[in-house]
């Protein structure tokens, strides 16, 4: 496996992992602490689960990420022409 690519799906990873660590946490918090129903974030797995990956993607650094993946992107094409 060639190292360029294994740096870019690092960087994929480093934008990917806090949204799926938030969807996880999010689902933990209704599943030990929400409430029964009346709770309009709590009260179901499936938008407790949403907003944690919410928040996850908040904090990420997508600019940073993103032109990064593109910059290792165009780097790897670059040394496929040669």
């Amino acid at each position: 496996m060639e190292f360029g690519s294994i740096k870019m799906k690092y960087k994929l990873l480093k934008l990917v992992f806090p949204v799926l660590l938030g969807a996880t946490g999010g689902f933990l918090y209704y599943n030990f602490i929400g409430c029964n129903g009346s709770c309009a974030i709590t009260g179901s797995p499936y938008i407790s689960t949403l907003y944690g990956a919410g928040i996850g993607a908040v904090l990420v650094n997508w600019k940073s990420g993103i032109s990064s993946v593109k910059a290792s992107k165009n780097i790897l094409e670059k040394e496929g022409e040669k």
